[in-house]
């Protein structure tokens, strides 16, 4: 639909956005490591072994070929950092690079560490509530950075973002028309696949969007940057 590009929002707080691109560089390593050369069959263990299987977490199937590298409960951390292919680990990234460093300066590093994990966490668990007995493991970044996205929502709702919508035409548009755009689309995306069979995490992206929408409203007033001061 559109690819972000650039905002215009500065930095107040911090120097630079540290944090942000230590978790960029995190996931294209662990991709380089585990999907960028590996057979079809190695990246099914790994995606089977780290990604997040809703069955195993339940209990209701075993692990895939007795391949069970980490306690379940860890892979609502360790999924979030594995990616199908190049495009899957490219436009989560993308969304990060261009939103997620005025969501550092709001929150602090350490802070929107953990906001970054919770709201993985948080869509990881979505997906299970309502796929409790899959065996498809889910993995990505992209119920993390949904999160990052609801709260950049919150934080920069005026804020000016370049996109290229249709993959070709570059606009200028308000952050919360746009990313509000973006929510829609996969509320609307979740409702298509229901009817079509399709299998695509749409409720990790809601699940994580909401948290980092909710958390960030409910501290806003504890923020290093407040709302209309961007």
């Amino acid at each position: 639909m559109f690819v972000p590009l650039h905002d215009d929002t500065p930095l107040k707080v911090i120097r630079f956005q540290h944090v942000t691109i230590f978790i960029i560089a995190i996931n294209v390593l662990v991709y380089l490591v585990t999907g960028a050369f590996s057979s079809e069959n190695a990246l099914m263990a790994y995606a089977s072994g780290f990604g997040l299987v809703p069955g195993e977490l339940t209990g209701s199937v075993a692990p895939y070929m007795g391949y069970d590298p980490v306690p379940e409960p860890l892979t609502l951390i360790t999924y979030q950092f594995l990616h199908a292919g190049w495009m899957h680990l490219i436009s989560n990234m993308l969304f990060l690079w261009v939103f997620a460093d005025n969501v550092e300066d709001a929150y602090g590093h350490v802070a929107f560490v953990m906001l970054y994990l919770l709201s993985g966490v948080i869509g990881g668990l979505a997906h299970v509530l309502f796929t409790p007995g899959s065996p498809e493991p889910l993995i990505g970044a992209s119920g993390a950075v949904s999160g990052i996205i609801g709260a950049y929502v919150v934080l920069y709702p005026k804020a000016r973002v370049w996109i290229l919508l249709f993959m070709r035409i570059p606009i200028r548009i308000g952050a919360a028309w746009v990313l509000g755009g973006w929510f829609l689309l996969q509320l609307i995306s979740l409702f298509a696949a229901r009817e079509d069979g399709v299998s695509v995490a749409w409720l990790a992206h809601i699940g994580g969007f909401l948290t980092g929408f909710g958390l960030t409203w409910a501290i806003r007033r504890r923020l290093l940057i407040q709302i209309g001061d961007s």
